[in-house]
């Protein structure tokens, strides 16, 4: 993750009263000193985890993997080995950020990592993994996140009274939410009568943001009538603000307020998933919409990159007709035939899955590596020093060539080739996501590289032409679709590598591999068709025939 140098835009934020946190995490961010310097320099106040940002880390680099290592050799189950990955890594972001957590009294200076997904519909069960979780770090900046199922809700309760901090996450509705700021009073009033220090007790409701507008958007293009569109990319806007209105509320009740007079602390929103998912949408809308003081914004390293870059602030904060119009949002939603609780429903079961689904993939390449055969004799090591710089090449090629399918997806936006291509660099980062995880299997890191660059500095000089890289000619389109055909041909001469060298190394998946050479033909199939199309644009010959 990279972030300009200029950061006024994240100042204005930090001094607009909104904390600003990032929502990520791994040993490649602690160890390389990056983090220290989005503290420093960007304004970043805390860090929060989750499955599948711990995934993610394990895919990226070797930093995992002499641990992991030792763990196998010592009999360790994986989910130990993953227990202690996390912890570790949670453990020294906490120290990192303890000098902000002083700065502000605790209120920020914060790190979060979340009980097992798999415990989320069992209430004992995850209680006594946050229990472990904060033993296990024992760091007083320290949030345990657990996910606001209605079993969640019961934790929650049980280990605030204990005066263990908190972070709600999975929040999608108010209904819920209402929940969530109740359990966390019950959790207070039973911590107050066991004789705990109240202004020792923090926590966060994280209230899910852009997954909303994924899930509505979808339901209103298959509606597909003029006043169900004309709703679109707004309800999470109006969800996260009608949020706020109700903590305002709350702040208000006789029952916060006699806990807040024993010294009791908020329970602040937290505006989290506030990346744009939708390329027609500002990528910067998630923050600059929900600019309220009091409030977390905890934003994936590109959103961070993005508002530092171009950042702006609204006007003012949410007012009264705000939250006028959000309800009459809601009301319209329901008149086109929009069912929000089927709506935060199905979005809390899909976050869940995820969460799930990234833990298992976590589990199986912590398992993986914890029994990684180390390279013994001279031919070994050759070979893998040669595999490690051909995977290293690919895997650069494969980080530019993904750049390109977004670039040209973006230059043809609103255009039959701009969804296409929009829907290949999806897929195309998939496959670089699969290739890092297959190095990681293989031991190697996704740093060893020292050709790549000239291959790429080769690819981009084609595309030159205006004398600028960037910029277009009536010949971009069709350079593009060859640089891009070009790069998924060499990527599928990769597959076919590997799978070659399945046949003697258990560490590499046959199968795997060949759904990987399988997509690659159908991507191969359909640039085919994109640079014809382009070609018989530009150059003015008829278009082939569409078999």
């Amino acid at each position: 993750m990279s972030v300009s140098a200029e950061s006024s835009p994240l100042a204005d934020l930090s001094a607009a009263g909104v904390s600003v946190w990032l929502d990520d995490l791994s040993r490649e961010l602690l160890a390389g000193g990056e983090l220290k310097k989005l503290i420093a320099d960007k304004h970043v106040v805390g860090v929060t985890t989750n499955p599948t940002i711990f995934a993610s880390a394990l895919s990226k680099g070797d930093r995992y993997n002499e641990q992991l290592r030792r763990l196998g050799e010592g009999g360790s189950s994986v989910d130990d080995a993953v227990f202690a990955l996390t912890t570790d890594d949670v453990r020294q972001a906490c120290d990192v950020l303890h000098p902000v957590y002083e700065r502000s009294a605790g209120i920020d200076g914060r790190v979060s990592i979340e009980v097992d997904p798999r415990l989320a519909q069992d209430a004992g069960s995850t209680a006594a993994m946050a229990r472990k979780l904060w033993e296990t770090v024992d760091r007083p900046n320290l949030f345990i996140k657990i996910p606001a199922t209605r079993a969640g809700l019961e934790a929650i309760t049980a280990v605030t009274a204990e005066g263990i901090s908190v972070n709600v996450t999975l929040i999608f509705s108010l209904d819920r939410y209402h929940d969530v700021m109740h359990a966390y009073l019950r959790g207070l009033e039973q911590a107050q009568a066991a004789g705990h220090d109240l202004a020792g007790i923090h926590s966060v409701a994280s209230f899910f943001v852009s997954r909303v507008d994924v899930e509505v958007d979808r339901r209103l293009d298959a509606i597909g009538t003029a006043e169900a569109l004309a709703l679109k990319g707004t309800t999470a806007i109006a969800n996260a603000r009608l949020a706020f209105q109700a903590y305002e509320q709350l702040l208000v009740d006789p029952r916060w307020q006699r806990l807040a007079a024993a010294g009791a602390r908020t329970q602040r929103p937290l505006w989290a998933s506030t990346g744009v998912k939708d390329p027609n949408l500002p990528d910067t809308m998630y923050v600059r919409e929900l600019v309220i003081a009091g409030t977390v914004n905890t934003m994936p390293g590109g959103t961070l990159a993005a508002f530092a870059d171009h950042g702006t602030l609204p006007a003012h904060a949410p007012t009264v007709d705000d939250f006028t119009a959000a309800k009459a949002h809601f009301a319209a939603l329901a008149r086109v035939g929009i069912d929000f609780t089927d709506v935060t429903d199905t979005l809390e079961r899909e976050g869940l899955r995820k969460f799930e689904d990234s833990w298992s993939e976590l589990g199986e390449s912590v398992a993986r590596e914890m029994h990684a055969r180390p390279a013994t004799a001279d031919g070994d090591s050759e070979n893998a020093e040669l595999l490690a710089i051909y995977l290293g090449d690919h895997y650069a090629a494969a980080t530019g060539g993904l750049e390109l399918f977004r670039r040209a997806a973006d230059a043809r936006k609103g255009e039959q080739d701009g969804h296409t291509l929009a829907e290949l660099a999806d897929q195309i980062d998939e496959d670089r996501t699969a290739l890092a995880r297959i190095m990681t299997d293989l031991g190697l890191s996704t740093s060893q590289s020292k050709t790549a660059a000239g291959w790429l500095a080769e690819k981009a000089g084609r595309l030159k032409t205006n004398g600028h890289l960037f910029s277009r000619s009536p010949l971009s389109d069709v350079l593009e679709a060859e640089a891009m055909l070009t790069g998924v041909q060499g990527k599928a001469a990769c597959w076919r590598t590997l799978r070659a060298l399945a046949q003697t190394d258990s560490r590499l998946h046959a199968d795997d591999l060949d759904v990987l050479l399988e997509r690659a033909a159908l991507q191969s199939t359909t640039l085919e068709e994109v640079r014809s199309a382009a070609a018989a644009r530009t150059l003015g010959f008829p278009p082939p025939a569409v078999r």
